[in-house]
């Protein structure tokens, strides 16, 4: 159980087995993805805080209550993310030994599926974030059977919708709050391979 959890959370499944050691093609050196384990609990859940904190801090709730409601929140969001999901690798993006973010990725069919990215503020605008999405297009590019890579973004998260936008990806629906978005596989020739 993670501190200050009221209840129990599930463990991650196993994953596929490939995932990349390190990602040579990264912008930033010494970036690495490994599947999350128990034990990364909690740097997931302090990463869940600070996505929320400029959200919660206009509250006005007393810190006490803003931990009891971030635990909750994120016991629910993990629980429904490995159940839902079970098919899905959950990788802890690291800088050398540093935790610094989290890439959930669905390698389902047809269209693989972006479950969540999520890096802490002083690891972003560096590039890590297209380079995961990047790794993924190689990934779907080699899959014969994918025909694309689907996600969400939050209607207010405009540097994630640009980022996606400049990749290739295009929304395909609008249900507030959330753009959901596509990246086909035919876009495959415009990918940098080298």
């Amino acid at each position: 159980m993670m501190p200050g959890a009221s209840f129990p959370l599930p463990a991650f499944p196993s994953g596929q087995p490939d995932a990349p050691a390190r990602a040579t093609s990264f912008a930033v050196p010494d970036i690495r993805l490994r599947h999350a384990e128990a034990s990364d609990l909690p740097f997931l859940r302090q990463l869940y805080g600070t996505l929320r904190a400029q959200e919660l801090a206009q509250t006005g709730w007393p810190d006490d209550l803003q931990h009891a409601f971030l635990d909750s929140q994120f016991a629910f969001q993990h629980r429904d993310f490995v159940t839902s999901y079970a098919a899905a690798d959950f990788y802890l993006v690291q800088c050398g030994d540093e935790a610094i973010g989290r890439y959930y990725l669905l390698r389902q069919r047809p269209s693989y599926l972006v479950i969540d990215i999520a890096l802490l503020p002083a690891w972003r605008g560096q590039g890590i974030g297209g380079d995961l999405l990047a790794w993924t297009q190689q990934l779907v590019a080699r899959d014969n059977q994918a025909t694309g890579i689907d996600l969400h973004v939050d209607e207010r998260n405009i540097a994630a919708q640009r980022l996606y936008a400049r990749l290739g990806f295009q929304v395909t629906t609008h249900s507030s709050p959330y753009f959901a978005m596509h990246w086909p596989r035919e876009q495959t020739s415009q990918l940098n391979t080298a």
